[in-house]
């Protein structure tokens, strides 16, 4: 919710396309969003196209002319190539007008906010900008400059959140028998949700539960009254999620009773759904971009990385995918350096789809 010289950036270059067609949306709720409309020539359909903002808590380590300029924080997600391909989509149909209303979405918060899901409960896509599909691409370091991957189904996890806190007794080292120990019950509660994974879910589906924080303690000589523990739940399918949100409060009970100690369950999804591919949608981009001569296309495994893009088209149909930028760093690393020849070449399969979708006259 940061990206205010961003959006300023996004506007100050928007401002200079061919303006004829072009409406553009701001959000007094969301400050640093920013939404343009594409009016069509002869609009059947509004065709959404997201593309993210944000950056990370990342010091740059890539020595670069054009590295980060504000230590600390770096594109290491490639937020910047996400941006930049949507502008060369949208500097294109500003000068050649679409078949199709265009509403393009400039999203801020992907990382940890919601920001699509925000946009969504404000009413950003009504009226006017109502957007009846939505697309929307992912850099992908991985695959080789830009190649276009997809995949039927999910393509990215859906992530919960997971705080809990254990309330034992403190107490004498000496005397156990008197306290009730909140390391030894977090313990147990640990061991027992990973069998969650190994013994409830059916192995060929896929689920993760990662606890990355336990605090419990302030000395060795103290039993520890309480104990905080903090992690993810990921899932390929929102039913997946709330099956092992379920196991994990049913664990908690059991513990309550065994050890006479009070447990707390938080979870928090915000936008973090499944990002679940539109099947009819999906299927004629994959058909598009497998027939696309000029186009490299590679179908794609699903990944346990999370995305608000899934909130979106949980509510609005759509499909999102790769495009591939060749980095030898890794997403959100400091060294992340995806090839810029990517860009050209994203932004011309996406042209070229969009009007092929255009011109088909069923929705």
């Amino acid at each position: 919710m940061h990206e205010v010289k961003t959006k300023a950036y996004l506007l100050k270059v928007i401002k200079t396309f061919p303006q004829t067609n072009l409406e553009i949306k701001e959000l007094p709720e969301l400050p640093t969003a920013l939404l343009v409309l594409v009016r069509g020539q002869n609009p059947r359909r509004n065709i959404g196209y997201r593309c993210d903002m944000d950056a990370l808590p990342v010091n740059e380590t890539n020595d670069l002319s054009f590295k980060s300029a504000t230590q600390g924080i770096m594109h290491a997600c490639g937020h910047d190539i996400h941006m930049t391909v949507g502008l060369g989509i949208l500097n294109y149909y500003s000068e050649h007008q679409p078949q199709d209303n265009m509403i393009f979405f400039f999203q801020p918060a992907e990382e940890s906010e919601s920001g699509g899901k925000v946009a969504y409960d404000l009413g950003a896509f009504t009226n006017d900008f109502r957007v009846d599909e939505f697309y929307g691409l992912h850099d992908n370091p991985l695959l080789k400059a830009g190649v276009i991957g997809c995949r039927k189904g999910t393509l990215f996890a859906g992530t919960t959140e997971v705080n809990i806190k254990i309330q034992g007794k403190s107490g004498h080292a000496a005397y156990p028998h008197l306290a009730n120990d909140a390391i030894v019950i977090a313990a147990n509660f640990i061991e027992q949700v990973q069998t969650i994974i190994s013994r409830n879910i059916d192995p060929v589906k896929c689920g993760v539960i990662t606890f990355g924080k336990l605090q419990a303690g302030v000395i060795r000589n103290v039993i520890a009254g309480e104990a905080e523990i903090e992690g993810t739940i990921r899932g390929l399918t929102q039913e997946m999620i709330e099956f092992i949100r379920q196991r994990i409060l049913e664990v908690a009970s059991g513990l309550e009773k065994s050890f006479n100690c009070q447990i707390t369950v938080e979870y928090n999804q915000g936008g973090y759904y499944p990002v679940e591919n539109d099947p009819r949608l999906t299927e004629r981009f994959i058909t598009y971009m497998k027939n696309n001569t000029k186009v490299e296309f590679e179908e794609t495994d699903p990944k346990m990385t999370g995305e608000d893009f899934g909130y979106l088209i949980n509510k609005i149909p759509g499909t999102m995918f790769w495009l591939g930028v060749e980095s030898k760093g890794s997403l959100h690393s400091a060294d992340f350096l995806p090839k810029e020849s990517a860009i050209k070449m994203g932004i011309d399969a996406v042209i070229g789809f969009l009007n092929y979708r255009m011109n088909l006259e069923e929705n």
